[in-house]
């Protein structure tokens, strides 16, 4: 059985390798404007960010169901893509799968720096994925204001309070999975001024290159910036998370760049 599954993968990755990038592959992601929660468009914007670095076409799609469409994941589920005969969901698979066609953005670094940078990635995505949470299923405010209207917004009642129940529900049992259901905000913006710590200090070690490992862009230039942007760029009743990345000026130098080198959507004031 084991061998089976092995040579399986095999097949799958020589698949992978030997198919160019289908020029109709498409992005899957909630409506932006009126449903798309924090965590889910920092990890739909890294993603976006990832596939802009990589200069490889993408279109993208929302829709309502994006969510239930996905074909699962470890912390969002969001987003997905559908490249060819593929499909991929979240920041990480996604990535996987471009290198597996060697069009991938770090394929300059050797193997300690690889190593080095995804335990980075690792960090971004699991300390600012959960503080997301946090604040949105957490926070009373948050969740009542912002989270429940946005999460329902595309149901009718009552399919709407039923969505809200378990997505809520799933949250909170995430957090407790992770051991910050417990925490309180003060704690959480600890954590969180740890990580900002820690990526400023890395981006500070090459003061004259762009990027976190140089003047090339990797992975966690990426998903640094779908975070952090997100982060900063979103209106909640509860902004403790923002002010807190914001006292961090090269982060929000970092984001400032990379928004206007690939995205141009200027909303970070000088």
């Amino acid at each position: 059985m084991q061998t089976s599954q092995y040579l399986n993968q095999l097949h799958t990755a020589d698949k992978l390798s030997e198919e160019p990038w289908p020029e109709d592959a498409t992005l899957y992601q909630p409506f932006e404007a009126e449903q798309i929660l924090l965590p889910e468009s920092a990890s739909c914007l890294a993603v976006k960010a990832y596939l802009k670095m990589c200069n490889l076409p993408f279109g993208i799609r929302t829709c309502a169901n994006a969510e239930h469409m996905s074909p699962g994941g470890r912390m969002t589920k969001l987003p997905f893509i559908r490249a060819g005969a593929f499909l991929f969901a979240e920041f990480e698979p996604i990535v996987n799968f471009v290198e597996q066609k060697d069009m991938a953005i770090g394929s300059w670094q050797d193997e300690d720096e690889k190593a080095d940078m995804r335990t980075y990635v690792s960090l971004v995505e699991n300390i600012f994925t959960m503080a997301e949470l946090y604040v949105s299923f957490k926070n009373e405010r948050v969740y009542k204001e912002v989270t429940a209207p946005r999460n329902g917004a595309v149901y009718p009642w009552p399919l709407n309070v039923i969505q809200n129940y378990s997505k809520r529900r799933n949250a909170l049992r995430q957090l407790k999975v992770y051991q910050w259901h417990d925490l309180d905000i003060d704690q959480v913006i600890d954590k969180v001024a740890k990580c900002c710590e820690t990526l400023e200090y890395k981006l500070k070690e090459s003061p004259d290159t762009p990027f976190f490992f140089g003047d090339q862009p990797c992975e966690l230039d990426a998903i640094a910036f779908g975070h952090l942007f997100t982060i900063l760029t979103t209106r909640l009743p509860n902004m403790a998370l923002a002010q807190t990345v914001q006292k961090f000026g090269h982060l929000v130098s970092f984001c400032r760049f990379i928004d206007e080198k690939y995205f141009q959507m200027r909303c970070l004031q000088e």
